[in-house]
């Protein structure tokens, strides 16, 4: 913030910078975060809510705030270099237009042909945030703010399934898919119709006359992957801007994401096939829960060696001397 002076040898007005005390401004900057908090209680409250009763799917958004935070945290030495920040006036249409944006998308406030959807409100949150953030600290600081701004508002919020359907869709047909092949591979008797594969079980019942029966196994929406997807892209995300310099690098390693988290699927319905050959309750209830959480073990280890083979497609040369090699003296 900047305010006129006046100069006792040349009468002129000069702008100078009022800066803050360090305890000043975070109490500050925590008194608008709760002030901004209550403004969005409803719509914090409605996700916490679907994280809690849905936590398959998002209850990873629970977490998205605290690394969110961390990484601001982590960055605070060269957002603190930048001192006296430098408030920016863009920063208040962007804020009037989030908030704008937050309150008419509620039912029965703005017109009809707004949609009134969560999503909608989410937008509005994250132009009100990205808008506050240019208000306190300005345009410089904000190359270390936006990408932890970004990663709470994208990752930290859940999506409707409207939104989600097409990707959906298609990741049950490449689960289906892949499944029955992997399970034809390991030597298995399957069929495969539209979504659903039927496991034929070699050899009859304890009487030695009655065939045992076939075995469904349903790739519904719940095991589309779409849970992994999505919690894989907030984590290649992650590890790409916290362990990548390169922004090429970083982009390359949340697209693997994509691959690695659909591969993973892939065998996660070919376990369950193999596991319901022993007991028919595997193939149904919460073991689907149980087994995608252990894969995601491996596929996390696997997003580690990828991300190493990324890092060594970059190799710093060695600087050579500015004055070229060395001459020998002449003897």
């Amino acid at each position: 913030m900047s305010v006129a002076t006046n100069d006792s040898q040349t009468g002129s007005a000069q702008p100078t910078l009022v800066e803050l005390s360090p305890r000043t401004f975070f109490v500050g900057l925590g008194i608008l975060i709760a002030i901004l908090a209550g403004s969005f209680a409803y719509f914090i409250k409605s996700q916490f809510e679907y994280a809690i009763a849905f936590p398959d799917d998002w209850g990873h958004t629970l977490l998205v705030p605290a690394i969110a935070g961390w990484l601001i945290f982590r960055d605070r030495a060269k957002i603190s270099a930048f001192q006296p920040f430098q408030p920016s006036w863009f920063g208040l249409p962007v804020v009037m237009l989030g908030l704008l944006v937050y309150i008419v998308a509620f039912p029965g406030v703005g017109p009809k042909w707004l949609p009134v959807h969560h999503n909608v409100r989410q937008l509005g949150i994250a132009a009100t945030i990205f808008g506050v953030a240019l208000s306190l600290f300005g345009w410089r600081p904000m190359r270390y703010l936006w990408f932890p701004l970004a990663y709470l508002v994208i990752f930290g919020t859940t999506y409707t399934d409207r939104i989600l359907q097409i990707v959906t869709e298609r990741l049950q047909d490449i689960s289906a898919l892949g499944g029955y092949f992997l399970l034809l591979v390991l030597g298995n008797d399957v069929d495969l119709a539209g979504n659903s594969i039927t496991i034929h079980p070699a050899g009859t019942e304890a009487d030695g006359v009655t065939p045992l029966s076939p075995i469904p196994l349903n790739v519904a929406e719940a095991c589309s992957g779409m849970r992994m997807l999505v919690a894989f892209m907030a984590l290649g995300t992650l590890m790409a801007y916290i362990g990548l310099k390169q922004w090429w690098q970083r982009i390359l390693l949340m697209i693997l994401a994509v691959p690695v988290a659909v591969f993973v699927n892939v065998l996660r319905v070919a376990t369950l096939g193999v596991l319901s050959l022993w007991d028919r309750g595997f193939s149904d209830g919460q073991f689907h829960t149980f087994v995608g959480f252990v894969w995601l073990v491996p596929a996390f280890l696997v997003f580690l060696g990828l991300m190493e083979i990324v890092r060594r497609l970059v190799v710093d040369a060695p600087s050579e001397p500015r004055n070229g090699p060395s001459e020998k003296s002449a003897t």
